[in-house]
């Protein structure tokens, strides 16, 4: 070995490590991604969590969903395109009382099912609804004093001939395994009709009401497809 061979082999070894002019460079660099990749993800989050709301907020898309918990062995379809001060809840409520009692038939054997559409459309809403858009003068339904409901007249205490049945109520019947379905058609056009009337537009008053259904209220497409359906279900018919 020579003496330039010599001190060759006397010095350091390099090593990988960058100047530190490189190192802050490179530092630089990854930053500079990091930035916009991270502003990426913040909007692509919001992005998703807007669409869940907006989604939460448009409320149920229709459905024949209904159909799939009619499984007791007795069946009734309760036609209600009017309310008739309550009567249809009365019925429902008489469907279940009787078997109960009369044939000792429990209520898990049972499934009755409602309709909304007509003059009962907006009783598939909730009370925000009837206050927000003064539903009960719209459709010219009084309470006891004779001023026009805020609330809706079937959700808390119905009162029906004269009498205060909570028993008879959505929710009550609800418990019990009754079913409610609500026309989407008539939703629709029952929103356009209230929108003109208050000077408001037709879309955003529907889809404000199809965002407050009630809950386990079915949004059907059509109730007309819901009662030849509930035909070939072999549920029985009971016109209101």
């Amino acid at each position: 070995m020579n003496a330039a061979q010599h001190c060759n082999e006397l010095r350091p070894r390099e090593t990988n490590r960058c100047h530190p002019q490189m190192e802050t460079e490179i530092m630089y660099r990854h930053e500079s991604i990091k930035r916009p990749l991270s502003a990426l993800t913040a909007a692509l989050l919001l992005t998703a969590s807007a669409a869940a709301l907006d989604a939460q907020a448009s409320g149920p898309t229709p459905s024949d969903d209904w159909l799939k918990g009619i499984g007791g062995k007795h069946k009734q379809f309760f036609d209600a395109p009017a309310p008739a001060g309550g009567i249809p809840l009365v019925h429902v409520m008489n469907y279940y009382d009787t078997y109960n009692k009369a044939y000792n038939v429990k209520d898990q054997d049972i499934d009755a099912v409602l309709t909304f559409y007509g003059q009962t459309t907006f009783h598939g809403v909730n009370d925000a609804m009837w206050a927000k858009y003064n539903l009960g003068e719209f459709f010219d339904i009084k309470d006891a004093s004779g001023t026009p409901v805020t609330a809706n007249p079937w959700v808390a205490s119905p009162t029906i001939l004269g009498m205060t049945l909570p028993q008879a109520s959505i929710p009550s019947l609800q418990k019990r395994g009754a079913t409610f379905i609500l026309c989407n058609n008539a939703l629709q056009i029952l929103s356009g009709m209230v929108a003109q009337k208050r000077g408001l537009q037709a879309d955003a008053v529907y889809n404000d009401m199809k965002a407050n259904i009630l809950p386990g209220v079915y949004l059907v497409p059509a109730m007309v497809i819901a009662v030849e359906q509930a035909q070939n279900a072999r549920i029985a018919y009971h016109r209101q």
